[in-house]
């Protein structure tokens, strides 16, 4: 019975001892969870579509081009009047103006 005990007791602790392959994983970015979820919420609005909402609104200004931001979907739309520049944010996902900066 000795003899059987002494394998037994070091393949017990060996298995214990071993690393799981749980364990073993690089931990999670939940950053990049929370945007891959928000990408697949619904569909955003195409740069197009939120083009033609929101230049009609600047009235006597000239576009100039937009930024996309993808972690916030925001796109920042650029327009110049009178040597000032306005910066317009708009929801990807909503088409809503989110703020307004400039003249």
């Amino acid at each position: 019975m000795k003899m059987l005990a002494k394998p037994v007791l070091c393949a017990c602790l060996a298995a214990i001892m071993s690393p799981a392959p749980g364990f073993a994983r690089p931990p999670r970015d939940h950053a990049q969870d929370s945007q891959a979820k928000r990408r697949n919420q619904a569909p955003g609005i195409s740069v197009r579509e939120i083009e033609r909402r929101v230049i009609p609104q600047i009235a006597g200004a000239q576009y100039l081009g937009f930024d996309y931001d993808p972690a916030s979907d925001v796109y920042t739309l650029k327009f110049l009047r009178k040597g000032s520049v306005i910066w317009v944010d708009v929801d990807g996902r909503t088409g809503n103006i989110v703020r307004r900066t400039g003249n």
